[in-house]
């Protein structure tokens, strides 16, 4: 009995060992016009790429979130693993926004720019 409450203690500690070594970021997104005003409830997709293995993160740890910005244009993601991540921006009345940012703050806030659809063309 002891022995297996002894292996229990130890493969709890070394969870919460591999988790704590983990560095993560805390990451706010802004998304504005060209102009500067910011763009409320533009949609915010945010994966995990590539950095720390996914092994190593362990099941407890998000990799991917879903949100919306509010009136002043922020999304307020929680805390992230630091390594690459992909943003995607959706808003209705501009371009969809994705690139791949490297993120290894401890604290970080992007700004993100959303440019007008783009005139229709024909070839024909």
């Amino acid at each position: 009995m002891r022995i297996r409450l002894a292996a229990a203690f130890v493969t709890l500690a070394c969870a919460i060992a591999a988790t704590a070594a983990v560095p993560m970021t805390k990451l706010n997104v802004e998304v504005k016009t060209p102009s500067g005003k910011p763009i409320d409830r533009a949609d915010v997709v945010i994966k995990f790429v590539k950095g720390h293995s996914v092994i190593k993160l362990g099941k407890q740890i998000r990799t991917s979130w879903e949100m919306r910005t509010n009136q002043d244009g922020i999304a307020k993601v929680p805390e992230i693993p630091q390594g690459n991540i992909l943003i995607q921006v959706i808003a209705k009345g501009y371009q969809t926004f994705g690139e791949t940012f490297d993120v290894d703050e401890p604290e970080k806030t992007l700004e993100i720019k959303l440019n007008p659809p783009q005139p229709q063309y024909s070839a024909h």
